[in-house]
């Protein structure tokens, strides 16, 4: 299974699991997962609110990228400022 590798605000609406283990083939399937999973998370996983790296390799806005079975994914929220 790919793993999702979770770090600060999103760990802690993960419940505190900082690696979640995902059966999924696309981000799509990701983002899903993830709602259905820890649904505290999912207002967070509006796709404008981060981006993913798949395997060190950086997308955003990438509904149907491609996840393998042996991927690691980082979710990495935007910088705001103002």
């Amino acid at each position: 299974m790919a793993r999702l590798i979770l770090d600060g605000s999103l760990r802690q609406l993960a419940g505190g699991d900082s690696v979640v283990e995902v059966d999924v083939q696309n981000v799509k399937q990701l983002l899903r997962t993830l709602s259905e999973r820890y649904p505290a998370l999912a207002p967070h996983l509006e796709q404008d609110s981060f981006a993913i790296a798949i395997d060190g390799e950086i997308f955003q806005d990438v509904w149907f990228a491609p996840i393998a079975p042996d991927s690691e994914i980082h979710l990495i929220p935007a910088i705001r400022g103002g």
